[in-house]
């Protein structure tokens, strides 16, 4: 009867994986007497084939999970609707609310029809037999064995808590549940007197501020995380992971971070490799609709590093709502799982992100200095330009004040404050972070995310001469403008590396740099531009376009 509850109550089950040879020779030791007996290779490489009742069962909870989420969003205009025609009353809610009854039981009843359905399944109790005895002891054998399942990640155990290293709970700096540090836009009207009246002021416009942001905002900047594009997605979702997993060797993890958001992560090792980037590991940060299981790790694999993703709360298996703040606890807590579970230190771990994804990239590089490196692909410096892009002029104050106060994606502000090698990559047919169109070139905001960091490391040599010639390189929408601007100004590589080198020796890495305070204008051109062509590549692409490896470079360094 244990059992029976168990198969009502259990998660959905996907997929049962292929058994590789690789997993069968380190299976090979004694079982511990808490393991159980892992699935027979007959039941590998399909799909897991549920009985005819619980497929049934399953599709009548899945098309009302659909019908309720439907309702969700429009619930504000249903209720609008009824209160106009007078449904809200007393005498119409009462009736509605015994419909709304006897349907919920109606559901649980189908539920319970599927937990007979999989009770009468062998794989799906061999399932949950192993999964109930993976929470009761997560020895390394149980694990192994609950890995060769996809299911609803929400049951899976937690692999690593955000206090699991022993530095954060000796250190009162560290992260707190209220979550991580994050750079905060300065007020909008400084120096005023924070009176009482003031506040009274503004607090309708606060309010409309978070209402937007949490409702409409939310969702159009992160619209991976509504559940209907999710469900849409679940099928190609589903075959990325098992690549992943049966192809790549990936191995699935959830973290709990210090906001209580459970990151679903998959981490590739390539260190048994003979590929010496392998020792490296790339922690990939997706776009605003992008997942591990098809976005942009698919890069670093075929370039042999080794590679850990991770969804933002809210994206599949990762549950929160993807606001910065969540977003920078959950990038704090995979950082440490690479560090103190991986093992990886951080002068060997690379940071790459695409798109949206350059906000956590940004937020690691700055909270993690030590980290050897950043590549950001179609990134750029801030949410406010794009936003007011989308959005009437008629709203341009409400949608700053939004931005700022509750979506403040300050990727510029964030990059400055890391010391070490950065590499942007722009499309040249980037249709997203252009605020004009596409094919001006000059309104991709890479542009500015390049030129605030080239004017932040590089103050005297971005003076006005060397942003002047920058800006003119950035203009150039081809390889082979790009290589006539950088010969017309005469760019002596050599001499360029020498100066930057003999400063380094004497004043040391960090920045600010003072170079180019005592050079010509026609010097500060040559190294503004020098500097510039090492620090941005350009790709001919639109902004959603695969990233090919040949374009996956390491960033320059001295």
């Amino acid at each position: 009867m244990a059992k029976l509850l168990s198969c009502v109550l259990g998660p959905r089950l996907y997929k049962i994986y292929r058994e590789r040879d690789s997993e069968r020779a380190r299976s090979g030791a004694p079982e511990t007497p808490a393991s159980v007996t892992a699935p027979p290779p007959s039941s590998w490489d399909t799909y897991y084939q549920p009985r005819a009742l619980e497929k049934h069962a399953d599709s009548i909870l899945a098309l009302a999970s659909v019908f309720w989420s439907i309702s969700y969003y429009s619930s504000p205009f249903a209720f609008f609707y009824l209160y106009r025609k007078g449904y809200l009353s007393l005498s119409k809610v009462v009736p509605f609310s015994h419909y709304a009854g006897t349907l919920l039981l109606l559901l649980a009843g189908v539920a319970c029809l599927r937990g007979v359905g999989r009770w009468t399944n062998p794989q799906y109790r061999q399932f949950i037999t192993i999964l109930e005895a993976t929470h009761r002891n997560q020895s390394a054998e149980n694990k192994r064995q609950l890995a060769s399942y996809n299911f609803d990640f929400r049951s899976w155990p937690v692999d690593f808590h955000w206090e699991e290293p022993s530095s954060r709970k000796e250190s009162r700096g560290g992260p707190s549940r209220r979550g991580v540090a994050l750079l905060r836009p300065e007020p909008l009207h400084r120096g005023t007197a924070d009176t009482l009246l003031n506040r009274a002021k503004k607090l309708p416009c606060q309010i409309t501020s978070y209402l937007v942001a949490h409702t409409l905002g939310r969702r159009m900047l992160y619209p991976g995380s509504v559940y209907l594009l999710q469900k849409a997605l679940m099928p190609v979702l589903l075959q990325g992971q098992a690549r992943l997993v049966e192809e790549c060797d990936g191995r699935r993890a959830k973290l709990l971070a210090c906001d209580g958001n459970e990151i679903d992560t998959m981490f590739v090792d390539r260190r048994g490799t003979a590929e010496p980037q392998g020792q490296k590991l790339v922690i990939c940060c997706e776009g605003n609709a992008g997942f591990y299981e098809v976005g942009c790790v698919s890069t670093p694999l075929e370039a042999g590093y080794s590679v850990l993703g991770w969804n933002h709360p809210g994206f599949a298996g990762s549950t929160g709502v993807p606001f910065p703040q969540n977003e920078a606890n959950a990038m704090d807590v995979v950082v440490q799982f690479a560090v103190h579970r991986l093992g990886f230190q951080p002068q060997d771990i690379i940071l790459y992100a695409w798109s949206i994804g350059g906000f956590t990239a940004t937020w690691a590089a700055m909270s993690y200095p030590d980290i050897s490196a950043v590549i950001l692909d179609a990134s750029f410096d801030d949410l406010v330009p794009l936003a007011l892009k989308v959005m009437p002029d008629s709203c341009r104050g409400l949608v700053t004040r939004t931005v700022r106060q509750h979506l403040n994606l300050n990727n510029a502000e964030q990059l400055c404050r890391y010391q070490g090698p950065v590499l942007l990559i722009r499309r040249t047919k980037d249709e997203i972070i252009t605020t004009t169109a596409p094919e001006d070139i000059m309104s991709n905001r890479g542009n500015d995310l390049l030129l605030k960091l080239l004017q932040h490391r590089y103050p005297h040599v971005m003076a006005e001469e060397g942003l002047q010639v920058v800006r003119q390189w950035l203009e150039a929408s081809s390889q082979l403008e790009e290589a006539s601007i950088y010969s017309r100004w005469e760019v002596e590589e050599d001499w360029c590396l020498s100066v930057l080198r003999s400063y380094q020796a004497e004043h040391g890495p960090d920045f600010p740099w003072s170079v180019g305070e005592d050079m010509s204008a026609r010097e500060r051109q040559q190294l503004a531009l020098f500097l510039a062509q090492k620090h941005l590549h350009n790709f001919e692409a639109t902004h959603c376009t695969p990233l090919p490896v040949q374009h996956f470079q390491m960033p320059w360094h001295l």
